[in-house]
């Protein structure tokens, strides 16, 4: 069977020599034996990452703590750089040769305010909040949360936080006071920055009430920050100079929280050095992002690209940030954005691509793009016929680069590579320094596209430094955090992901792992059923769950459809027919059901398992967690899921 055609390849991108290009010249030009070396030498690697792009600080003697270059028995035991100390902060605003003249961080929110501080104006500012933050009496090791929009302040106090030892925690204004509170109640801060409103399509919403009740709530807060106040708090402080802590490599840099949709939201703490030196390989190398590139994600500050992105800034590059609607006033927003801004990287959600090609958008006929390098996706699976889409109506000589990782690793397992063929439904490569495999149930590697559990076996540092609030300060091999990881194959991380590599040496994520279908006993991923329902006209979006039902578990689709689209009997039969032509028998779903909504987290991913455990009588433990809990009742009501 011949091997399918790339959609792009490294020698049709009239770009510049890529910083991979250069590390895969010294391993006689092969990216197979760059990350060979990666993944069985990680000490030697990782040093190198740290030596190469000149990170500022103390590096130690010692690379690993065991001493030992080879893949650990346990990840749990392996420290990096154990004697290190460096600031977070004073890398990233270093600027890797950027002129102190040019932007550093461009913000535009919905209206089109557009706000922006050059290298040395961003600099200023930080030591001005580091300041204030002493000032209020904060140090190593105390909690600043911020509640706000992902812009200049969220970025500034990130920054600030961190020069002075603090650790800083975000969460969108979207959130609702229990959200909010589950997560800020758990790292106990002392102080709270927020804004008092932000736009969303077109409209203004006030959360005044709601930063009162949580800051009430919140008996560790020595003071509330509203950034209204921003210039009068940070004015006596406006000449300060830079002081930044110099801290061990595992010191807290900030706390993320899981989805929070099967439980209390997991506090997941990353390490400053650890994180610095992930994204430098990320941004520098996969990303292809240096010294005068502007890059955006779409994000939100309750969601790790958020954090992925201000690293930009590692490597000299302006970070764009866009706040609101990536499709208010119209779907082709954000591609204004990249000739507006002449963004070399655009990154999104998977949706977002099946949305621009579902309302038949084609950003090529309307917009430039002259300056687009790097079209990033990630949030979920990128089907197929999304990179084509991509391809055809968006940009052709351009590289598309879908990632997958996670909150757990503030970082990627798998993503882009500059200097490789992209194929269609394929994510590139395993990132350097990540040992990745598909395992079976016995932890032996699947072969060629058989699906099997997202395991990495070598050692790398953005293993968490724990869950704050118990394994931090208590136990950082504790037994909620080994549970989360490393119960299922002892010592080797695991994702809880379905993944198969492909003939490529590239790999296919199919969803969930603990999300995965089970009818009669055999495991399909969702993203192949997705794969076909979303290509289907008049299909808006989709969800597909196992529930219990009669001793065994069937497939439930549940549906949105288009304004002015009815599920009659010929649909039912045409979605059918499609999923088990393109599928299997087994993904053809028992219950096709139409709802007006679909719930989804505050980052919009869709639920699977929240809607799992609603359907089939378990508890779903945080509905804070989503932004739209409403959708998630009204399907458990569903009658028709009874019958």
């Amino acid at each position: 069977m011949a091997k399918s055609k790339p959609l792009w390849r490294p020698s049709s991108n009239q770009l510049k020599s890529t910083e991979l290009d250069k590390w895969i010249d010294d391993f006689g030009g092969s990216y197979e034996a760059l990350h060979t070396w990666s993944v069985t030498k990680p000490g030697e690697f990782w040093s190198s990452v740290w030596n190469r792009f000149g990170v500022l600080g103390e590096q130690g003697a010692q690379t690993l703590s065991s001493g030992n270059f080879t893949k650990s028995p346990d990840l749990r035991d392996t420290r990096f750089f154990p004697e290190a100390q460096l600031s977070y902060a004073e890398n990233l605003l270093q600027g890797r040769g950027a002129d102190g003249s040019a932007e550093a961080v461009v913000t535009i929110n919905e209206s089109g305010v557009r706000m922006a501080l050059s290298w040395a104006e961003l600099r200023s500012e930080v030591a001005a909040a580091a300041a204030a933050l002493r000032a209020e009496g904060l140090g190593v090791g105390d909690r600043v949360a911020l509640w706000l929009p992902a812009g200049i302040h969220a970025l500034v106090l990130l920054l600030a936080a961190n020069a002075i030892g603090a650790i800083s925690s975000s969460v969108s204004p979207d959130f609702g006071e229990a959200g909010a509170l589950d997560r800020f109640g758990q790292i106990e801060p002392s102080l709270l920055v927020s804004c008092s409103d932000y736009q969303y399509g077109g409209k203004t919403f006030d959360i005044c009430d709601r930063v009162s009740s949580v800051s009430a709530a919140l008996p560790s807060l020595r003071r509330v920050v509203m950034t209204g106040d921003w210039d009068t708090w940070l004015g006596p402080h406006r000449n300060a100079e830079h002081v930044f802590e110099q801290l061990p490599f595992d010191h807290p840099l900030y706390v993320l929280y899981s989805s929070g949709t099967t439980g209390k939201p997991k506090c997941i703490t990353h390490g400053a050095g650890r994180i610095l030196l992930k994204h430098l390989t990320e941004h520098g190398l996969h990303a292809n992002v240096g010294v005068g590139d502007r890059v955006t994600w779409f994000t939100t500050t309750g969601w790790m690209m958020w954090n992925w992105i201000v690293s930009a800034l590692s490597v000299g590059a302006t970070v764009v940030l866009y706040d609101g609607n990536p499709a208010y006033p119209s779907i082709g927003r954000l591609f204004e954005l990249v000739d507006d801004e002449e963004l070399t990287m655009l990154g999104v959600s998977a949706k977002f691509i099946d949305s621009v090609a579902k309302a038949h958008y084609h950003p090529a006929e309307h917009h430039n793009l002259g300056s687009l390098r790097t079209l990033g996706s990630t949030g979920s699976p990128l089907s197929p016929e999304g990179f084509t889409f991509a391809y055809e109506h968006i940009k052709s000589n351009m590289h598309l680069a879908s990632i997958a990782g996670g909150t757990d690793i503030c970082g990627c397992f798998v993503g882009g590579d500059p200097t490789s063929p992209v194929y269609a439904g394929e994510i590139q490569r395993a990132m350097l320094g990540m040992d990745v495999h598909a395992w079976d149930t016995a932890g032996n590697d699947t072969p060629v596209g058989v699906a099997g559990e997202l395991v990495c076996t070598a050692a790398f540092p953005t293993v968490p430094v724990g869950f704050w609030g118990d394994e931090v300060s208590v136990d950082p091999r504790g037994a909620r955090f080994s549970a989360a990881y490393f119960t299922t194959y002892p010592g080797i991380w695991h994702h809880g992901d379905f993944v198969s590599v492909t003939e490529h040496g590239g790999f296919v994520i199919h969803g969930r792992s603990d999300a995965t279908l089970n009818p009669g006993g055999v495991r399909i991923g969702t993203a192949e059923i997705y794969r076909i329902v979303e290509q289907i006209p008049g299909i808006a979006e989709s969800l597909v769950f196992g529930q219990d039902f009669d001793g065994d578990s069937r497939v439930i689709l549940l549906l949105r459809l288009a304004e002015g689209v009815a599920l009659d009997d010929d649909l039912r039969a045409d979605i059918r027919a499609r999923i088990r032509a393109g599928c299997t028998p087994r993904h053809v779903p028992a219950k096709i059901v139409v709802v007006n909504d679909l719930p989804r987290t505050r980052s919009n991913k869709l639920v699977e398992l929240a809607v799992a455990d609603a359907v089939n009588g378990r508890p779903v433990r945080n509905t804070e967690g989503l932004a739209n809990p409403e959708a998630l009742w009204a399907i458990a009501g569903l009658e028709e899921l009874r019958q």
